[in-house]
């Protein structure tokens, strides 16, 4: 058993604790292979009521997915400096596939299960936390998809809620990477209730004392909830100022008009628009197509197992070469924050390419 994750059992709750705090808790994959039996016991334990999830310190429920242990596993140092890639890892192809067998575990939950998403929540720590019955943000929590900056595209069942989501926004969060803290987070539904920081330690009391004597874990759960939630003003929040042109233009057909959108309402003396435009051109062109169509299919997916197996696909696509490695190196390794995008450009990016990411793999594929 890894120490990276730890477990406990206390008045029907059962607790998992992410224990990373100095990797800002991002998830490793012998955390998810301790993890995924854990929850299958619980679920089958009349004992457990619920099922708790948080993060160590105070700075992240979890930063997401190790994303660069998978990189190394692909990388060879090469002479002079530097690294050269050899191909998929057996990481690669493992990582993706048991993270998203996870997440789609935490969906299937006949129990609740409650993130307590207080601090950074990015990308794997949005899949384990995302698909849960209760998201309880505290007023630290940064909410962010921001996977268009390394090469990558919105995963862990990005494509099935972020179509969701109220309007366009989740087009945006998809092709931005912006954040969200508590107060956005909860008007778009990706928090379901607030509660303070500094009551936490008091919440999980409660609900341990309330879940010992329930007959209903649910009922236990959000009666704890009623008493310790707090309401969260929304309207200083940019992305909910900023609805109407989200919703104008990112519900056109295409990444190009998208940006022909943005800049026309910039050109009407919108900032928002401008800023929004300026953040994109930093994006890889190859994200933000796949990306683009990635939450176009999943929005008319009638499952999270089959948008989870559409981007099963597309990950190994990506470990099969292309931007996702200079992403990784720019972002995470040499930290230059100056990725040399190929294809440069949106034009670039044909149709065929953004279609090879959807297609069939030769080796195994998601299942649940």
């Amino acid at each position: 058993m890894t120490d990276e994750i730890s477990f406990s059992e206390d008045g029907g709750l059962a607790s998992i604790a992410l224990n990373r705090p100095k990797a800002l808790n991002a998830l490793t994959h012998d955390m998810i292979r301790a993890l995924a039996p854990k929850l299958d016991r619980w679920e089958d334990d009349d004992a457990v009521k619920a099922i708790l999830i948080k993060g160590a310190g105070e700075k992240a429920f979890c930063a997401g997915g190790d994303v660069r242990a998978v990189w190394y596993s692909m990388m060879k140092a090469a002479e002079g400096g530097g690294y050269s890639y050899q191909g998929p890892s057996e990481l690669s192809r493992a990582f993706f596939l048991d993270e998203y067998r996870l997440n789609h575990d935490i969906h299937a939950l006949s129990k609740p299960y409650i993130a307590l998403i207080d601090g950074v929540t990015m990308g794997g720590g949005v899949g384990l936390s995302i698909h849960g019955s209760h998201r309880v943000a505290t007023e630290r929590l940064m909410f962010a998809m921001p996977e268009s900056a390394i090469g990558l595209f919105p995963d862990v069942g990005g494509g099935w809620f972020l179509p969701r989501l109220p309007g366009e926004t989740g087009m945006y969060l998809a092709l931005t990477g912006a954040r969200l803290g508590a107060a956005g987070a909860l008007a778009l539904g990706v928090a379901t209730h607030m509660v303070p920081a500094g009551r936490i330690e008091e919440f999980e009391a409660a609900l341990a004392t309330e879940l010992a004597g329930a007959s209903n874990g649910r009922a236990a759960v959000n009666d704890v909830l009623e008493r310790f939630a707090e309401t969260s003003d929304a309207d200083g929040d940019p992305v909910v100022a900023g609805r109407a042109v989200i919703d104008r233009c990112f519900a056109q057909q295409s990444v190009e008009a998208i940006f022909d959108a943005l800049s026309r309402e910039a050109d009407g003396g919108s900032a928002f628009a401008a800023e929004t435009r300026d953040v994109l051109l930093k994006k890889s062109p190859t994200s933000l197509k796949i990306s683009f169509a990635q939450l176009r299919r999943g929005r008319d997916m009638s499952s999270l197992a089959q948008v989870l197996a559409m981007e099963y696909r597309m990950t190994q696509r990506c470990m099969a070469g292309g931007d996702f490695f200079e992403g990784i190196r720019a972002v995470l390794v040499d930290k230059d924050h100056a990725p040399t995008w190929d294809p440069a450009t949106l034009a670039e990016v044909s149709d065929d390419l953004v279609e090879s990411y959807f297609a069939p793999l030769d080796g195994a594929e998601f299942s649940v």
